[in-house]
């Protein structure tokens, strides 16, 4: 049986304090992709994120892609990360990743936020893909913060990035040219990441368009 422990992370309560600045390129990439953010997570723990997608343009592949991703690990040669998307009582393996690295929800974030604005846009996913790794090596505004976490007020860290801001097919994109991704992080949080959100408004900038929204809830003990 699986003991919950009181680690959950209390978003409704996400306060940032507004003190913003600008991080350097490098400085941009190592915040987002830091490595070892696994390393004091018990092999025997589960990381448990819930996702929740709103899509006007495509309701049903909002309801498909909405649910929660376990990580889990597994002993080897090497140990690895595992991840498996859970909705309803099904479950599909996300893939497998080195442990030592860091955490790879950052990967399946991006990753999945490239196929749905290709999926909602109709445009090349390996288009989108090549301006969101620009963006990740690029000076990316930064803010400092506080949240609410597992009953405690924790500092944060909160990247934000707007890949196609400058980018001339932005007029085609169905309201993805205004796409913003947000990262927020903090020590305090089990596999470092506390939400990843990504949001963009609907074409000629209704209010209704795209939220994906990725946020820890909980550590478990198998």
């Amino acid at each position: 049986m699986r003991k919950t422990l009181a680690l959950v992370a209390a978003l409704s309560c996400f306060a940032v304090s507004g003190r913003a600045a600008t991080t350097d390129a490098e400085q941009t990439y190592d915040l987002l992709f830091k490595g070892g953010t696994l390393d004091a997570v018990s092999r025997d723990a589960e990381l448990t994120y819930t996702r929740e997608v709103r899509n006007a343009a495509k309701p049903e592949a909002a309801e498909r892609d909405t649910g929660a991703i376990a990580l889990s690990f597994e002993e080897g040669e090497a140990v690895v990360a595992t991840l498996e998307f859970r909705q309803d009582g099904k479950h599909r393996n996300l893939g497998s990743f080195p442990a030592s690295v860091g955490n790879p929800m950052i990967m399946v974030f991006y990753e999945s936020v490239i196929r749905d604005m290709a999926e909602t846009a109709g445009g090349s996913p390996f288009y989108i893909r090549n301006r969101v790794k620009e963006a990740l090596v690029q000076p990316a505004e930064i803010e400092t913060g506080e949240a609410e976490f597992g009953g405690e007020t924790v500092a944060t860290r909160t990247v934000t990035l707007r890949p196609f801001l400058d980018d001339p097919n932005r007029d085609r994109m169905m309201g993805f040219g205004d796409l913003e991704l947000r990262v927020t992080m903090s020590d305090a949080v089990p596999g470092w990441y506390l939400s990843l959100v990504a949001e963009a408004p609907g074409e000629q900038g209704t209010e209704e368009g795209y939220v994906s929204a990725l946020r820890f809830e909980q550590v478990t003990e198998q």
